[in-house]
C-alpha cells in the first residue's frame, strides 16, 4: 500500500502541476498565484495562537478509513485523486462549476468505493456533520430537477481528494469539493483542523421530488436570530453594521484566503454570561459538523479568546427577516448569509431559500497551513 501511495504522489506531481494550471485559468488564477498567508485583521498574522501538540484524541479512525477508501481506487482514478500535502489543490476549490473538478467523484465510484467515501466522511464528521452533508447533496439533487440541469447539479456530483499519505504522524488531509459542500480536513498526529468549510443549499428544503422533506442550515439560521434578539438597543446598535440586506454579503468564500478583514461589530467581552453562551452555541453549531472529540478540542481553543470574539449583523431582526451574520475570533471565523436566488430562477433580493455559510481558520491555519509550517521547520529545515 505505502510503495503505491509513494508512486502515485510521485506521478500525480507532475500530473497535478500542469492540470492545475489549467484549472486556475479561471476566476481564482490570481488569487491562487499569491502565497498563502491566512486571513488576517488589522493588516497582519497575530503569531502563536497554534501549537503542535497532542490533544489526547486519536485521528487512527480516519487514517484507516482514508487507507481503505484509497485501497478501492483503481491506478487512474488513485492518481487523479491524490496530491502532495502542500500543493495548491487545496486552496482551488469553488462552489461553483467554473472549471472541471478534480479528485475521483461519486458519481463516477462503484457501490463499495462510495460506501468508503462515506466511510472517510463519517470517521472525520460528527453524526449532524454526516448527515448535513449527505442532506445537502440531496438538496443539489433536488436543485438539479427543479433547474432540469442534470449536468452542473447532482446528488453525486462532489468530489475527493487526499493530500499527503493517510498516517498516524506525518501530515495529510482530504478534501470534499462541490457545490455547497466543501470540506478541508487536514491531520496532523492526533490535531485536526478542519476548514475552510463551506456549507448553503439552494433550496433548503425540498417540498417535492425524490428528497422530499430533507431540510438543512436551519439550527445555523435560528441560532443567530436567537443571539442578535437577545441583545440590548445599545448593544445591537454596536452589532448591526447595516439594517438593510439587499444582497450578498459574504466575503471569505473561494479564492478569498487571504482577505484582510477587522474586527467589528460587538465584541464577546461586552455580552452577558447568557449571551455569550448563546454566541459559543452558534460556534458549536459549525465547528460541531466535524467529530465531537475534535469538536471539544476546537471549542477549549475558542473559549479561550472569548471576549475577543466579535459578533456583527446586517439586516432586520424579525422571525422571518433575510440577514448576513458574522463571527470572528483570532481563532475562528464564521459566516451566515442569505443570498440572492441563482437557480431554476434568478432573484434580485436574498432569500431564505439560499443559503451560503463560511468556516475558517484565520491568522494563517486554514488547511491546516501553520501547524504545517512549524512541521516543516521542525523536521524539514530546508524545505520552503
Amino acid at each position: 500500500m505505502t510503495v503505491r501511495i509513494a508512486t502515485v504522489l510521485l506521478f500525480s506531481v507532475l500530473f497535478a502541476d500542469h492540470t492545475s494550471a489549467q484549472r486556475r485559468r479561471g476566476s481564482g488564477a490570481e488569487s491562487l498565484k499569491q502565497p498563502f498567508r491566512g486571513i488576517v485583521a488589522g493588516g497582519k498574522v497575530e503569531e502563536g495562537l497554534f501549537e503542535i501538540r497532542s490533544t489526547g484524541v486519536s485521528t487512527k479512525p480516519v487514517v484507516e478509513a482514508a487507507k481503505k477508501f484509497l485501497t478501492k481506487l483503481s491506478d487512474d482514478q488513485a492518481l487523479k485523486t491524490m496530491f502532495p500535502i502542500d500543493h495548491i489543490e487545496w486552496r482551488s476549490w469553488d462552489n461553483r462549476h467554473f472549471y472541471k473538478r478534480r479528485g475521483v467523484g461519486f458519481d463516477e465510484m462503484n457501490e463499495e468505493q462510495r460506501e468508503l467515501a462515506f466511510g472517510l466522511l463519517k470517521a472525520s464528521l460528527s453524526a449532524k456533520g454526516l448527515k448535513k452533508s449527505q442532506d445537502i447533496m440531496k438538496l443539489n439533487g433536488t436543485l438539479a430537477e427543479l433547474a432540469n440541469n442534470f449536468d452542473e447539479y447532482g446528488e453525486w456530483l462532489y468530489w475527493i481528494t487526499i493530500m499527503g499519505e493517510p498516517s498516524d504522524s506525518k501530515p495529510w488531509g482530504w478534501q470534499i469539493d462541490g457545490h455547497h459542500l466543501i470540506i478541508n480536513f487536514f491531520v496532523l498526529g492526533d490535531q485536526v483542523v478542519m476548514s475552510p468549510v463551506f456549507v448553503g443549499s439552494e433550496p433548503v428544503h425540498a417540498t417535492s421530488g425524490k428528497f422530499k422533506g430533507t431540510i438543512v442550515m436551519q439550527e445555523e439560521q435560528e441560532h443567530g436570530l436567537r443571539l442578535i434578539q437577545s441583545l440590548d438597543s445599545a448593544q445591537q446598535g454596536k452589532a448591526i453594521l447595516s439594517a438593510v440586506k439587499n444582497g450578498n454579503n459574504a466575503l471569505t468564500q473561494a479564492y478569498k484566503d487571504n482577505v484582510d478583514l477587522d474586527y467589528a461589530g460587538i465584541p464577546g467581552s461586552e455580552l452577558n454570561k447568557k449571551q455569550q453562551a448563546l454566541l459559543l452555541t452558534v460556534v458549536e453549531e459549525f465547528v460541531g459538523t466535524m467529530r465531537d472529540e475534535h469538536a471539544r478540542v476546537k471549542m477549549d481553543e475558542v473559549k479561550k479568546h472569548l471576549d475577543h470574539t466579535y459578533f456583527s449583523w446586517i439586516g432586520d431582526t424579525k422571525a422571518d427577516s433575510v440577514f448576513y451574520y458574522r463571527v470572528h475570533s483570532p481563532v475562528v471565523l464564521i459566516e451566515f448569509d442569505h443570498q440572492r436566488r441563482v437557480a431554476p430562477f434568478r432573484s434580485p433580493m436574498p432569500t431564505r431559500e439560499h443559503v451560503h455559510a463560511m468556516l475558517r481558520t484565520p491568522n494563517g491555519n486554514d488547511y491546516g497551513k501553520d501547524l504545517l509550517r512549524q512541521h516543516y521547520e521542525k523536521h524539514h529545515a530546508n524545505k520552503e
